[in-house]
């Protein structure tokens, strides 16, 4: 997808790579937003783990380096010509992470599909580059690599990883410490962000066409039909219903 503000690619990877690969010089000012899996990002000595939660910026002249240990990642990258990025960030110096909500997830999704709908690319990359981009914090540490290693038992599923005690103990340290470490590098509580990915599997789900919401709620570990509504209608702004339609390219209609 090509604009005279920006272009759009999808990027994926299929291997698993647990060392780093050798650092990569960013040519242009971009943002990756992803789209399915998780794969770590080191840059001037931050390091991020990019999921559908959190996304990172690419600077020109920054280098990179990349690891896939889970592999069957897919990725979009959004290069932003020199004006639109200048307008969207002014001059605040973006950092290497991206926060990535329930909203911002949808706008990426639907900007996926633009090619499938009328609605304006533009409008919603600046909407999502506006809520998503955020200034650079302390490099990696100790603390930091705690929260990284919590977030990724989370993305693949260790049972250890389904309640905050056995968490802690399968990382090694107390509960209290683990739930202030981890809200202070994800700016969320463990539980929250353990929400936020089921809410993540879902909109995929229901974007590949899933209609059995009951059943979709129980494969994701909800509690009901209804608690999977009314999450997903807090994280992304719309209830399972009304998001089908959007991806089947009707209008919103009534909530479901």
């Amino acid at each position: 997808m090509e604009t005279p503000d920006f272009s759009v690619r999808v990027v994926s990877c299929t291997a698993r790579h647990h060392a780093w690969s050798a650092p990569e010089e960013g040519a242009t000012n971009g943002i990756v937003l992803v789209h399915r899996g998780m794969f770590r990002v080191r840059s001037d000595g931050h390091r991020v783990v990019a999921d559908p939660t959190t996304g990172y910026v690419q600077a020109p002249g920054r280098e990179y380096a990349f690891a896939h240990p889970s592999g069957g990642d897919v990725c979009t990258f959004i290069q932003v010509r020199p004006s639109l990025w200048q307008a969207v960030v002014a001059d605040d110096a973006p950092g290497p992470s991206v926060a990535v909500d329930g909203r911002v997830e949808l706008a990426h999704r639907m900007l996926l599909r633009t090619g499938e709908d009328a609605a304006d690319p533009a409008e919603r990359l600046v909407h999502a580059l506006a809520a998503a981009v955020r200034p650079p914090g302390e490099p990696g540490s100790a603390r930091g690599d705690l929260a990284d290693r919590a977030r990724e038992a989370i993305l693949e599923d260790d049972p250890d990883a389904a309640d905050l005690v056995r968490l802690a103990e399968a990382l090694g340290v107390s509960p209290s410490h683990l739930s202030r470490t981890f809200r202070r590098h994800v700016g969320m509580t463990v539980s929250r962000y353990r929400n936020r990915v089921r809410v993540s599997r879902a909109l995929a789900r229901i974007e590949q066409g899933e209609g059995d919401l009951a059943a979709l709620a129980a494969a994701l570990g909800f509690a009901d039909q209804a608690h999977l509504t009314r999450t997903v209608r807090a994280e992304l702004g719309h209830p399972p219903g009304r998001l089908r339609r959007l991806f089947s390219g009707g209008t919103a209609g009534q909530d479901a």
